[in-house]
């Protein structure tokens, strides 16, 4: 399985021309199975997402389905989305039969006042594609280890954020906890650039099941893969079987 972490610099309410520079970034892509863009890809981050919300057959979730397509993979990462009268940071998962999974946010980050503009989800989501079993979180999701928690029911966990600098040795540290308490590859995608909020630092990163690096960037736009060992995992699993032996 291989996966790309396509770490972009949006700018804010612009969607066309983020979509348009995405397009630039992936090109005809790199025969991944699976492109991972960060929270709120197309809009920029907004607190109250109102200049930007989308419904699922917007023009944005309309060229994920047209990208994973064109590419035969999933294209994944969070929009704004109203549905039923409340919107939700939810992250689409685009796959290239044109079908769609999606998960919806569960922490709002209430220090930013995300819970006062977003309504919260209320479902665990894994999901499986090509073999692999997927949980599907974003970003604050990564502080809360509980819910993150591995049930011997995925192999791999992806974070699409916006994570700022000033925070970021948490994220390093936290992708790694993560990976390592799960048993999981751990795929956290952040953006890079900076707007009102901070500056981005990129740190993507895709993280194995002993806390190793894979994969990872820098601050600059760009998009870097990996294939995911998965022989390794089993074998790590068969041998050290955390997961048997994990809390209820």
């Amino acid at each position: 399985m291989k996966i790309s972490i396509v770490q972009n610099n949006p700018v804010k309410e612009d969607w066309k021309s983020n979509l348009a520079n995405l397009d630039q970034l992936i090109g005809s892509g790199c025969g991944a199975d699976i492109y991972v863009l960060p929270e709120m890809f197309a809009t920029g981050q907004f607190i109250d997402p109102t200049p930007v919300v989308q419904t699922m057959d917007g023009p944005i979730v309309e060229w994920m389905r047209a990208k994973a397509a064109a590419l035969d993979a999933a294209v994944c990462g969070t929009l704004p989305v109203s549905e039923n009268g409340k919107v939700y940071n939810r992250f689409c998962f685009a796959r290239p039969d044109g079908t769609l999974d999606y998960y919806d946010k569960h922490h709002l980050f209430t220090y930013s006042g995300e819970s006062m503009h977003f309504s919260r989800g209320d479902k665990r989501v894994v999901i499986t594609f090509r073999g692999l079993r997927i949980m599907l979180l974003i970003c604050y999701d990564l502080r809360f280890p509980t819910f993150s928690r591995n049930r011997d029911d995925y192999d791999a966990v992806i974070y699409p954020a916006n994570w700022p600098d000033k925070r970021i040795l948490a994220w390093d540290t936290l992708l790694r906890a993560r990976a390592i308490e799960n048993q999981c590859f751990t795929i956290g995608v952040n953006r890079s650039g900076s707007d009102e909020f901070g500056d981005y630092p990129g740190h993507s990163a895709i993280i194995g099941p002993y806390g190793d690096t894979v994969v990872e960037t820098d601050a600059q736009p760009q998009m870097v893969s990996a294939t995911l060992d998965m022989d390794r995992l089993n074998r790590f699993r068969a041998k050290f079987p955390v997961l048997q032996d994990a809390d209820l």
